[in-house]
């Protein structure tokens, strides 16, 4: 089953975003997610539509942040790459005949609808600024023990 990681790739990029110089072509954004540029200008559409990046064309273009992160959320986010299926590879629909697999999806289905609205109030509460400055933390971490190995 193929993973789904247009949010992780959109908020990875976002991120990285904040601490460009200026704008971030969609091949540059590219080479950093490991994919070409028309899946990041396909990804940044939903964004884009939102206002949350605009892009510029033509020499020393490309896409900006048009919002804080710190007024952008996991909610955000998921809503604008097309609300991805979260839990739907739980689920098997190999045998809709078999009474076991029915009694097992009604459940499974259930259960996993209320985590899903558990999760997405979750995904309302976290900024994508408070991802960055856990990064943030995590790279002076890194520096000041690798300060000390020298």
């Amino acid at each position: 089953m193929k993973t789904d990681s247009r949010m992780s790739r959109v908020l990875h990029a976002l991120i990285h975003m904040k601490h460009a110089d200026g704008p971030l072509t969609s091949e540059a954004l590219g080479e950093m997610l490991c994919t070409n540029a028309v899946v990041v200008r396909r990804l940044f559409s939903g964004l884009r539509d939102i206002g949350y990046v605009t892009s510029e064309k033509g020499h020393g273009g490309g896409w900006v942040l048009a919002e804080p992160l710190e007024n952008i959320t996991l909610l955000d986010v998921y809503r604008a790459v097309g609300e991805p299926s979260l839990f739907s590879h739980l689920v098997s629909e190999d045998h809709p005949e078999c009474l076991v697999e029915q009694a097992v999806n009604a459940h499974l289905s259930a259960t996993l609808l209320e985590a899903e609205a558990v999760l997405l109030k979750k995904f309302g509460t976290v900024t994508i600024a408070m991802l960055a400055g856990e990064v943030e933390t995590s790279a002076l971490r890194s520096k000041s023990s690798h300060a000390g190995n020298k």
